[in-house]
């Protein structure tokens, strides 16, 4: 009897452990499967949520391109609204206390940027021919259409570009010249003309300053004619200082040479060319 007992009793207890056994690879699988379905659901949303931001990133980008007028529709904007171009540094005229004032110009058309904010770091990198976006606000002073108080970055990984002269030479005088304004051009052929008159009355090629207050440093302003009117031009010292070579050939000019120059078509109450060089051709 106790023998009986005994073997119930161990069959019992096999049963109970195969049960237990049984249960515990059940858990295990359903824990697996849960853990598997948990991973999968993870790496969905995360995929989900890179494609988001991809998105949201490409449209950031389209919004941004979308944002920079072409020079045609930067000539259509309205005077004091904010406006954001490309364009390529083709001069720098200065560098004070944190703010830049640059030259640029496309296959399109020219800006001038007044007061630009610009490390001094980043003023050394402006370099001619670099591509930059530029956001400022659109003005006018005294009849030169510029860029004020702006911001802005270099375009990575951009081409370079540097203007070439364009001849305005026989648009002196007319309507259409103020369309190239701030342009790098080209004037071939003007005679030199009386700047004005020294201490003595003795006429002048060209004078320190517009009225002829300044000394050697300031700005030059000579006079050259064409076609039988005269034209102001000036040497502006921020861009072009007294070691430049167009400093002095400015201050070697003789009334009735021709010359030929180059410069930006900068306007002040009319077309007055910030010139880069000047050539003596007789």
């Amino acid at each position: 009897m106790k023998k009986s007992v005994s073997m119930l009793l161990a069959v019992s207890m096999t049963l109970a452990l195969a049960g237990c056994a049984g249960g515990a690879a059940e858990t295990t699988a359903a824990e697996t499967a849960a853990e598997t379905a948990a991973e999968t659901t993870q790496a969905a949303e995360e995929e989900t949520s890179e494609a988001a931001e991809e998105e949201t990133s490409e449209a950031a980008v389209e919004s941004e391109a979308a944002d920079v007028l072409t020079y045609e529709e930067y000539m259509a904007a309205e005077l004091d609204t904010e406006v954001t171009i490309q364009a390529y540094v083709q001069a720098k005229q200065s560098w004070w206390e944190d703010q830049a004032t640059v030259y640029a110009q496309d296959a399109d058309g020219a800006y001038f940027l007044y007061n630009l904010a610009c490390s001094e770091e980043d003023y050394e990198k402006l370099t001619p021919g670099t591509k930059i976006q530029a956001t400022g606000f659109k003005s006018e002073w005294s009849g030169e259409i510029e860029i004020m108080d702006g911001t802005f970055t270099f375009v990575e990984g951009a081409d370079t570009y540097i203007a070439p002269a364009l001849d305005v030479t026989e648009l002196l005088g007319t309507d259409e010249l103020i369309d190239h304004q701030n342009q790098f051009v080209e004037f071939k052929g003007l005679t030199v003309e009386a700047a004005g008159q020294d201490d003595s009355g003795n006429d002048v090629a060209f004078l320190y300053n517009w009225d002829g207050s300044g000394t050697e440093g300031d700005d030059l302003y000579f006079n050259a004619s064409y076609n039988g009117q005269t034209y102001t031009f000036t040497i502006e010292s921020y861009l072009c200082d007294s070691t430049t070579e167009v400093y002095s050939a400015v201050k070697n000019l003789e009334i009735g040479q021709t010359i030929d120059m180059e410069g930006f078509l900068y306007w002040y109450e009319g077309v007055n060319p910030h010139i880069t060089s000047v050539t003596v051709v007789e």
